[in-house]
């Protein structure tokens, strides 16, 4: 297994990772992450200052990912858990928590003191996770992140 910040000949692998996973969980839907503008082109979405995206590989295949970004419509300090999704063979060996911890990580040297996220009901292999990572629930979402199709929000104080 590999860890490692996205590189710039990643972005079509992992945007069709994100674009699999969500068909898979029936939730290829307007305003979420499957019709992102830029999701073939994470690399340049994660080169912002404070931001990070981390691939994550298994035997040279790339297999998923997760990254950290600001948000300017967020309450000061805080940054986004963004764009967490594993290919099946890549799920329920522990990857999904080993990248949240790698976030965690990066968002706290940074200097942010919360993690944000949303997500969806469908997706609920996810949930469980970010539950026992110690993020807890809001009953709306923090500010504008572009995803109106989400409807889960959850927090984590570093």
């Amino acid at each position: 297994m590999i860890i490692r910040p996205i590189k710039q000949e990643d972005n079509l692998a992992i945007g069709f990772i994100i674009q699999q996973v969500l068909r898979e969980f029936k939730a290829d839907k307007p305003g979420t992450a499957y019709f992102d503008e830029q999701l073939f082109e994470l690399h340049t979405v994660f080169a912002a200052s404070s931001a990070c995206y981390w691939i994550i590989e298994l035997e040279g295949k790339i297999v998923g990912g997760c990254g950290i970004l600001p948000n300017q419509h967020l309450p000061a300090g805080y940054c986004e858990l963004v764009k967490l999704y594993l290919l099946p063979e890549a799920r329920g060996i522990g990857l999904g928590k080993i990248l949240i911890n790698q976030c965690l990580v990066s968002a706290k040297e940074s200097g942010f003191s919360h993690v944000y996220l949303e997500t969806l009901p469908e997706l609920d292999k996810a949930i469980p996770l970010y539950e026992k990572m110690g993020f807890t629930y809001l009953a709306s979402s923090l500010g504008e992140t572009g995803h109106f199709g989400c409807s889960v929000w959850m927090v984590k104080e570093l």
